[in-house]
């Protein structure tokens, strides 16, 4: 029977246990796809209950558009959707993550994940802004900039570039994209301790799905009032607003809440599922190839189209990580997704300040295709520069946590 309210008191858990490495193991009666095996259970596992490499292939996809986009190469003018793509995702895996942790304990530590996202996300910004900082006299004015060195140094670490963007008109010239990181942790800041609360009062389900909706429908109408014109092809205020970035966010999440249904499961791993995946695909190439340079100058792309956008995105993640279909294999398969699993952050980081340091060499269309190449190149030396290390120092740090347990509890049953 399929749960009707939000606590794991009255859901039947189908979720694996958690491996080493944080993800989680692929649960008894599953394939390695995550769905379930001939004469196993007949409900797919919640979502991540195995690895799913199809939505790091759609990073990859979604980095390429935006930094095709920032290049100004031709007939990708709609590139900076892919930033609403990885706030479905983001909303999406986060939520996940939170209710298969509550599902397996019983509750959330609020603590943990927000250190989590600390380490995972800060030290690949502090080492970009530091760079940014040393190669400011070049670089720091890239598209304008309306702060000193220092002042947009701040303005990114804090994470709040995208509040001085939309409420006060202001750019932070190479470090100006920092203001989707932005929106991303202001985000996680509320959204986790609402979901405890909800919790806590066993809020039902379909009264949380549809807040959600009353969120991603309200904001959208909200960032289609708010629109001004701006002058020329500049990007208008309401596109860096919180409002308009919590509409991808709740979509993800309301996705997310969705697939932990087990009806809704059942029903996605079959025919669904596989529409899903080939719907969402075609209609998300067709937004963003159907955009075209004077985005800027109409409401309806922020009131409606990037709305759509974002539950286009879910639809398609939603499909992926139900059924296996040529689109998850082909975003599976191991270059693409260790591009987006590895690399995919440091390349959104990185490239505008390639772009700015290299563009004036970029001559013809060719001068593109090695500019990108370059910053490629940058992204995958700074992953391993700077974020494989820590990854590997915060996992020794586990196992000697797990360890100095492991060696209390032998002692306590032994004295006991």
């Amino acid at each position: 029977m399929a749960t009707t309210t939000i606590s794991p008191e009255r859901t039947r858990s189908t979720s694996a246990p958690a491996t080493t490495d944080g993800s989680t193991s692929v649960g008894s009666g599953t394939r390695a796809d995550g769905t379930a095996r001939r004469g196993g259970s007949t409900t797919p596992p919640p979502p991540l209950t195995t690895r799913a490499p199809a939505l790091d292939g759609l990073r990859t996809v979604a980095i390429l558009a935006v930094i095709l986009y920032h290049l100004h190469v031709a007939h990708f003018d709609g590139g900076f959707i892919g930033v609403t793509v990885f706030f479905v995702l983001s909303g999406f895996l986060i939520t996940t993550l939170l209710l298969g942790e509550h599902r397996k304990t019983g509750r959330i530590r609020l603590g943990s994940f927000w250190g989590k996202r600390v380490l995972r996300l800060y030290p690949a910004l502090i080492a970009f802004v530091l760079v940014g900082l040393a190669l400011w006299n070049w670089v720091g004015d890239y598209k304008g900039a309306t702060f000193s060195a220092g002042e947009a140094a701040f303005i990114a670490l804090s994470y709040t570039g995208n509040l001085f963007r939309s409420f006060w008109d202001t750019t932070q010239g190479v470090f100006a994209h920092t203001w989707s990181l932005s929106m991303e942790e202001q985000f996680y800041l509320v959204w986790p301790p609402a979901l405890v609360l909800l919790f806590a009062i066993r809020s039902r389900r379909r009264w949380l799905t549809a807040g959600l909706g009353v969120v991603i429908v309200g904001a959208s109408i909200a960032s289609f009032l708010s629109y001004e014109k701006p002058n020329g092809g500049a990007t208008p205020d309401v596109y860096f607003s919180p409002v308009l970035g919590v509409v991808p966010l709740a979509t993800g999440c309301l996705l997310a809440l969705l697939l932990d249904d087990e009806r809704v499961r059942r029903v996605a791993a079959g025919i669904a599922g596989h529409l899903a995946t080939w719907v969402g695909l075609a209609a998300l190439v067709g937004v963003l190839f159907w955009i075209d340079g004077d985005w800027t100058q109409h409401a309806s792309t922020f009131g409606v189209v990037m709305p759509l956008a974002g539950v286009v995105s879910a639809v398609l993640i939603g499909g992926l990580v139900s059924v296996r279909t040529p689109v998850s294999a082909a975003l599976a398969w191991t270059p693409v997704s260790w591009f987006g699993r590895r690399v995919s952050y440091s390349a959104y980081l990185w490239h505008p300040l390639v772009i700015a340091l290299l563009s004036t060499f970029a001559i013809g269309a060719w001068g593109k295709v090695w500019l990108v190449g370059a910053a490629l190149l940058v992204a995958v030396g700074a992953a391993y520069a700077v974020e494989v290390p820590v990854e590997k120092a915060r996992k020794r740090v586990r196992e000697a946590k797990r360890l100095v347990a492991a060696d209390r509890a032998a002692r306590e049953h032994a004295t006991a």
